[in-house]
């Protein structure tokens, strides 16, 4: 078996050359998603693998919605209004609902910590802000110019989130927008996987990176 590529973070592979690794693969989830595969586009000479979570590239989400998107992801397009800073920085615990027991304390705190900071908050809704926009303007110019991920991929969602519900097989809208036909899981778990099932998500990523 071959040495295996270094496997980045997000802010990780900010710092890769830095690092010293020149190739590496990238793991994101639902909004970190979004980061990972435009990392594989946008550098596919360093990108070795990559690991879509929860996720469906900005252009297929939005022009998939109609109105059960509407009902259920209509904080996308709340974001994007000057009100939301003020409605959710009124309570942040009221919106979001962290939940200990399911989050463990440790990644509860975190989370406490960062949605009582009105400054990150501001973060959030701009990453949702710049989706409706630049980031689907990009997957649009990629679409149309025929660019697609080079590097093997993983798509894997959640069995208990909505992903299904909304897209059905998310596996195949993957499809067109990789070289190579991505491989595909389902965690048992709510939308935050890596809390909820470790164990199982643990196992997916290493039997597609470490090999």
């Amino acid at each position: 078996m071959r040495e295996p590529a270094a496997v980045l973070t997000i802010d990780q592979r900010l710092r890769s050359v830095q690092l010293g690794h020149e190739r590496f693969s990238v793991v994101g989830h639902d909004r970190g998603s979004y980061v990972a595969y435009r990392t594989a586009l946008d550098h596919p000479g360093q990108v070795e693998k990559l690991a879509v979570l929860d996720c469906v590239p900005i252009v297929e989400a939005l022009e998939h919605a109609d109105a059960r998107f509407a009902e259920l992801w209509w904080h996308w397009f709340f974001f994007a209004t000057e009100q939301a800073e003020r409605v959710i920085t009124a309570d942040p615990m009221a919106w979001y609902r962290p939940d200990a027991r399911r989050m463990g304390q440790e990644n509860y705190d975190d989370m406490v910590a960062a949605i009582s900071s009105p400054a990150t908050v501001r973060a959030m809704l701009e990453d949702y802000r710049a989706g409706l926009h630049v980031d689907r303007g990009h997957d649009e110019a990629d679409r149309d110019a025929g660019r697609r991920i080079a590097c093997p991929t993983l798509v894997a969602w959640s069995r208990d989130d909505d992903m299904e519900d909304l897209y059905a097989d998310p596996g195949a809208i993957w499809e067109s927008w990789c070289e190579q036909s991505p491989r595909t899981a389902v965690i048992e778990s709510g939308h935050h996987m890596a809390e909820e099932n470790p164990h199982q998500l643990a196992s997916v990523l290493g039997s597609f990176l470490l090999v």
